[in-house]
């Protein structure tokens, strides 16, 4: 083969390859775009099954906690949306208080009986969520015949939303209950102070 001949095949294969690249980068480009299409395909709903509310109260002076989950969460208003924020705003739920679950069958029913059973239209909590920020919001909660907001916090991890508030019951008018829970549980709300205490502060999560 001649110089001349090698400089076409040369030629030739190099243009081949330059062909082969940009095939090759115009797949990629064309797959990144699928991708992104795809991403904002998506879409957002809450999920009955997968929600849960776990309260924590407090008694004795030392602020001891005692938990409990209601287990029975009804999503009474929900909605499709393009992102996680979006599917929490607007969201209303409904919690009958007789699914309170502490573990502790006496103690459930002692807070249904002197706590929740003391307040007005008391067989259901309700809330709806009010989205503000990236990370805060406002949550109506109805207990006690009134309906108050409460200022929460949240945070996005993977397909599922945390959410965390404190609640002071005292801004519910919840004095009486508080008062007969810790009543009818005065031994063991006692420490080592000697004093009976039930907080009117309950985290929320």
């Amino acid at each position: 083969i001649n110089i001349k001949k090698m400089k076409n095949i040369f030629a030739i294969l190099l243009i081949v390859g330059l062909s082969t690249q940009l095939i090759s980068c115009k797949k990629e480009v064309k797959a990144d775009q699928e991708a992104e299409t795809s991403k904002s395909a998506l879409s957002y709903q809450v999920s009955e099954k997968g929600s849960s509310l776990v309260l924590t109260a407090y008694k004795t002076s030392d602020k001891v906690p005692v938990k409990g989950t209601f287990t029975n969460v009804s999503i009474t208003e929900k909605k499709v949306a393009s992102d996680a924020k979006g599917a929490l705003e607007g969201m209303s739920f409904e919690i009958p208080v007789g699914s309170i679950s502490t573990n502790d069958t006496l103690r459930d029913g002692k807070l249904k009986r002197f706590f929740f059973a003391v307040m007005k239209n008391s067989m259901t909590l309700k809330g709806t969520f009010n989205v503000k920020t990236e990370d805060s919001g406002n949550l109506n909660i109805s207990m006690n015949g009134l309906t108050k907001e409460l200022p929460f916090s949240y945070e996005i991890e993977q397909d599922t939303i945390h959410v965390s508030a404190t609640m002071d019951l005292n801004n519910w008018e919840a004095q009486s209950a508080v008062e007969s829970i810790n009543e009818a549980c005065k031994v063991l709300h006692t420490g080592p102070d000697g004093v009976s205490k039930t907080w009117s502060e309950v985290a929320l999560n």
